[in-house]
């Protein structure tokens, strides 16, 4: 019975999804206020309903109704109750439900916190977003419907949820995600919005960009969350594969930074309109194909969810329509997104110009390199593999040259710059060259090209970082200090981001390039030295899991002589799907990880062991930490805060410079 009233909450709130798509537009067209208000009603009631059959689904899980086929395939009476949770979206059918929740979840952040904007505005953005609810419900209710039952012949038992995901970060990973992937429907309904009412201006790019940046700090930790749970869940030490699911979530993250960016022109300068309307629409579009190459079975990848081709002719065709009548919009309205202001060829304007085009460029290369394999096999040019080399080869160049970029914006002036103010920074490039060639060789005692050129951007945006704040804040008659406290936390956020960045990479070229892999064989009273550590054999023994089997081994890690950790990786075998697993053992810290993963047993009660020394493998994860701690820091800037000014100054079109 709860299933068939999750079942009625989903049809229902298909129908106001309908209603919320179509009754506030008709409103506007016809001036009608209470059909106008209707869209935040409609956007609450939708979001309700979405709870409501959520929890349907989630009660059928807890409490075993294997009658439901997508029950019956996801989960087992022996799987503990917190990943019977985390099975309701670990399948196809229930993360499209994941999908539409946060969506409508999204529109009811919007209609409760935009009570300053004009009606009419309101009205156009809610109305989008139901559009979008309205084709993917029906998705789900044609193709996708996990309330589906398989009666009366139903199994006693589940088949189990994939062994892969039965792990803490995958409880955590996917919502975080789609806050992030869904969230960019936001930005894309505005800037629809914006376009149909035939207004663009500096309010509607100020309140745009609040929910933009939000949209991406979720998305940020939720890519982070996704390679983490790959490092240690895999067994393989990894921590970025360009997988093409990776690569999904990470080409609506470069875009979303390039529409953060633009939007900050837009409402400070007033150009750019019809570049961040792009923005707005490619974002949203890369989110809107990640669900179709991960549900339409056209590619293979430990992240998929479904291997239906109908399922992926479905989402296609929405992301066809969309996309086709977002751009037909544009086509039509682009001719009035005239620029309020003009800037010269050296000015804070044309280094954003710049740092949007090499993001936009380095999405296309990860877009080609995504879906060319597609391509060549649906025009019979036979199997085409593009790995990490495609990847690493045109990828790499073009963040090295976004990091020397990225420097220089902050401390240029808004419409005209001139270049001798730069002359002061050969000081700062001197001592950056100078330490990404020092610092490696102090550490580790060598050094590569690779290395000192990370290193030396690095230290190139970090003291650029340092001078721009010291500057601004000396400028304050109060003192420093003064100075400091007057600096806006929309200017402290894009800091601390920048400096995410910088961490991250940092991370990735150490990791890169000074880790340690062994592939060795251990057995009783067996050592092996990998990096500055001595790994001792201790032994093996066996243990029982709720729903797996599992040998442990203890591994004693010593250096010079003293004991650092004491590891325990793990094989297990889960016994109702009869799938092997390896459970990695890190002792981890801020400089390093020591990671040990447990391969088959051989001969001679020895096992096969893979061993790696990783330094600075942390920074990957807090650098994205920075990032999106950044952009939260930028969303409390009190310009952002919903004030009646803000209103007036959307339905005024007065332009802040």
């Amino acid at each position: 019975m709860i299933a068939e009233l999750g079942h009625f909450a989903l049809v229902l709130a298909l129908v106001i999804a309908f209603l919320q798509a179509s009754l506030p537009l008709y409103g506007v067209y016809k001036a009608n206020l209470s059909l106008q208000g209707l869209a935040r009603s409609a956007a609450f009631l939708q979001a309700a309903c979405l709870l409501l059959s959520f929890a349907g689904l989630t009660y059928a899980f807890l409490v075993n109704d294997f009658s439901i086929d997508y029950v019956a395939r996801q989960s087992n009476t022996l799987l503990p109750d917190y990943y019977k949770v985390s099975a309701v979206w670990g399948g196809h059918e229930g993360s499209l439900l994941l999908w539409v929740l946060v969506l409508a979840l999204w529109g009811s952040a919007v209609a409760l916190f935009s009570r300053s904007l004009p009606r009419e505005m309101v009205a156009r953005v809610l109305s989008i977003m139901g559009m979008v609810s309205v084709a993917l419900i029906a998705f789900i209710l044609v193709t996708s419907n996990p309330f589906n039952r398989i009666l009366p012949d139903f199994p006693i038992d589940g088949a189990d949820l994939n062994p892969l995901l039965q792990d803490p970060g995958l409880i955590i990973h996917p919502p975080m995600l789609y806050m992030g992937y869904v969230g960019f429907t936001v930005p894309f309904a505005f800037a629809m919005a914006g376009l149909l009412g035939g207004r663009l201006d500096s309010a509607w790019a100020r309140w745009s960009r609040p929910w933009t940046v939000a949209a991406w700090c979720f998305l940020t930790l939720g890519i982070a969350l996704g390679s983490w749970w790959a490092y240690y869940e895999l067994g393989w030490g990894g921590w970025w594969f360009w997988d093409p699911v990776e690569n999904a979530s990470f080409m609506p993250w470069l875009a979303g930074t390039a529409l953060i960016h633009s939007l900050a022109v837009s409402e400070k300068r007033g150009v750019f309109k019809a570049w961040t309307v792009m923005l707005a629409i490619i974002a949203f579009a890369l989110s809107l194909l990640g669900t179709f190459l991960v549900r339409s079975g056209v590619l293979t990848s430990v992240h998929a969810f479904a291997s239906d081709p109908a399922r992926g002719m479905f989402v296609l065709a929405i992301l066809t329509v969309v996309i086709g009548a977002s751009l037909l919009t544009f086509a039509l309205r682009a001719s009035h997104l005239n620029s309020e202001s003009r800037y010269q060829a050296v000015s804070r304007e044309s280094f954003l110009l710049i740092n949007n085009l090499l993001l936009i460029t380095a999405t296309t290369v990860v877009l080609l390199g995504t879906l060319f394999p597609l391509i060549a096999d649906a025009f019979k040019l036979g199997k085409i593999s593009v790995g990490a080399p495609y990847f690493n080869a045109l990828f790499v160049p073009l963040s090295l040259v976004l990091m020397f970029f990225i420097a220089l914006g902050p401390l240029s002036n808004w419409k005209r710059h001139r270049l001798a103010d730069f002359a002061p920074l050969w000081k700062i490039a001197v001592i950056s060259m100078a330490l990404g060639i020092v610092l490696p060789l102090f550490i580790f005692g060598y050094n590569t090209l690779k290395v000192g050129i990370s290193l030396s951007l690095a230290a190139w945006v970090s003291l650029a970082m340092v001078r721009d704040i010291y500057l601004k804040a000396a400028t304050a008659k109060q003192g420093l200090w003064a100075g400091l406290a007057r600096l806006s936390r929309s200017y402290y956020g894009m800091q601390v981001a920048h400096l995410g960045l910088v961490i991250t990479v940092v991370g990735v070229a150490l990791t890169a390039t000074y880790s340690i892999e062994r592939d060795i064989r251990l057995g009783a009273g067996d050592s092996v030295e990998v990096g500055p550590y001595h790994f001792d054999w201790q032994g093996v023994r066996d243990y029982q899991g709720p729903n797996f089997n599992a040998t442990q081994a203890e591994i004693n890690v010593l250096q010079a002589g003293e004991l650092v950790a004491v590891l325990r990786p793990e094989k297990r075998l889960y016994v109702v799907q009869n799938r092997s697993m390896t459970e990695a053992a890190i002792d981890a810290s801020l400089f390093r990880d020591i990671y040990v993963a447990m391969g088959e047993p051989l001969d001679n009660n020895q096992w096969a062991v893979r061993v790696y020394y990783k330094p600075f493998v942390r920074w990957l994860w807090l650098g994205a930490i920075f990032m999106a701690v950044g952009g939260a820091i930028a969303m409390t800037d009190r310009r952002y805060r919903l004030a009646k000014k803000t209103s007036d100054a959307f339905v005024h079109g007065v332009t802040t410079k």
